[in-house]
């Protein structure tokens, strides 16, 4: 009985959800410390699409202007606020990309244990990616703001910027939002973020699935000495370095495939700090910047290429941070499960 009470508890829903929250945040945490540099860099590539004169050459020339004039805490600026988010994003996302399996496999009368094909997978990862980005918005609006303090604004003078310039706090710069736009104000940009997420969250999750399968197959056929059929992985069959060479075939799809979005969004969030308009004759304040229009101004300005401004640094960064997720994550998994 005591068997069986045991199993009981360790396969409930309450403990399976607690362990998708706290493995997603241990995991989130770390990789985000690790890729914050590059990801103020990919965010300040991107806020300049829009400038007439752009301030970096490429990220390269953006890490070491930062590092000349900012120091390492120029590099880390606006670490609290994505640290955070991290952990709240790994854990939605993990709790609930398993959530939606389970309810996969429920509307398809499959039992609690079957494995999905790597479509179904890609289903439950946009479905997650979707949830997450509402949770998700707010805390990037609060990175993306801090991340671009120390530029200084289209058309102002550096020694006047420079004089005028107030380096907040991401609870201030939470708190000057809400003041200026209210809790509303809060999701702006959140267009981006629900399709970068949604469809990220769909390759992101299916592309790491598949490459893990493959190499599970690859490993067992040669254990067994006969082909073994391709089907999805679970974290507990896998070895580690399965876990973060997948995880890292991930990481690479879900930033390239959805890349245009995050630009788009990130030049929105950072609209106020570096184009700053005041309002017309009559006191009215300009409209707020739109995902449509703020796509079409940059497609203006510089083409595709200004969409996918910072994607190769992105791109290069999210191939360890995702290993880095997806090694803890399964590796507290196996340890734990």
């Amino acid at each position: 009985m005591k068997i069986e009470s045991d199993t009981a508890i360790r396969d409930s829903p309450a403990l399976r959800a607690v362990k998708d929250i706290t493995f997603g945040s241990i995991a989130g945490m770390v990789s985000k410390v690790f890729e914050h540099p590059f990801d103020l860099t990919k965010v300040r590539l991107q806020a300049q699409v829009l400038d007439a004169t752009a301030r970096f050459n490429g990220p390269i020339d953006c890490l070491v202007k930062t590092w000349k004039y900012e120091g390492v805490r120029g590099l880390y600026r606006g670490l609290p606020a994505p640290v955070v988010g991290a952990m709240g994003e790994n854990a939605s996302l993990f709790l609930s990309y398993s959530e939606f399996q389970d309810l996969i496999r429920r509307l398809n009368h499959q039992s609690p244990d079957a494995k999905l094909t790597i479509p179904q997978l890609a289903l439950a990862g946009g479905g997650a990616g979707a949830v997450t980005s509402f949770i998700l918005t707010p805390v990037e609006l609060v990175k993306c703001k801090m991340q671009v303090q120390m530029l200084v604004p289209a058309g102002a003078s550096p020694a006047t910027a420079a004089a005028e310039r107030q380096l907040l706090g991401p609870i201030s710069v939470l708190m000057s939002v809400i003041r200026s736009t209210g809790l509303r104000g809060l999701w702006l940009g959140h267009t981006g973020t629900l399709i970068r997420e949604s469809g990220g969250g769909a390759a992101w999750f299916a592309t790491k699935e598949f490459v893990a399968s493959l190499l599970l197959r690859h490993r067992l056929s040669k254990q067994e000495g006969h082909s073994v059929s391709l089907a999805s992985a679970k974290s507990t069959e896998l070895k580690s370095w399965e876990s973060a060479v997948s995880g890292a075939f991930g990481g690479a799809m879900f930033n390239f495939v959805m890349f245009p979005a995050d630009t788009v969004k990130s030049a929105m969030q950072t609209e106020e700090e570096l184009r700053p308009t005041r309002p017309d004759p009559n006191g009215k304040a300009p409209p707020k910047p739109t995902f449509l229009g703020t796509f079409k101004a940059m497609y203006r300005a510089q083409g595709i290429r200004g969409l996918y401004a910072g994607c190769g640094i992105t791109v290069a960064r999210s191939i360890p941070s995702s290993a880095i997720i997806f090694l803890i994550y399964d590796g507290l998994s196996r340890y734990f499960g």
